[in-house]
């Protein structure tokens, strides 16, 4: 499975972005697919998962009522809508497929896919 995470950019604090994570290769559809984030000298974050038939749904408490994630089977993507982003959201996104679901310890995610860069400014 490969994945192509994409929707990153530079915005104000109060303001939204949606992530897209489009995946590809054999029963792409079929995998849950798991947000992680990355600040620059910090640890990678759990950010929110979805089950493969989108029905399921987990979220960290720090994004719990901004973030909603959702996929388009059709399309093989999974989106991140990040509303109300703060400067604290700033970080590296990551999307990625697990082992198993749920699970939010990114050692049981086994691809990746290469990041996408959010900064949001004060």
């Amino acid at each position: 499975v490969q994945l192509q995470a994409s929707g990153g950019g530079l915005v104000q604090a109060g303001g939204s972005l949606r992530l897209s994570c489009a995946a590809s290769g054999r029963t792409s559809s079929s995998y849950a697919i798991g947000w992680f984030r990355q600040d620059p000298g910090k640890e990678l974050e759990f950010v929110a998962t979805i089950n493969w038939s989108g029905g399921s749904t987990y979220y960290a408490d720090s994004v719990k009522g901004r973030f909603t994630i959702s996929r388009d089977s059709a399309k093989n993507t999974v989106y991140l809508q990040m509303n109300s982003l703060k400067p604290e959201d700033t970080a590296v996104y990551y999307c990625a497929v697990p082992t198993v679901f749920p699970v939010m310890n990114p050692i049981r995610y086994k691809y990746w896919g290469q990041g996408t860069l959010v900064t949001v400014s004060s």
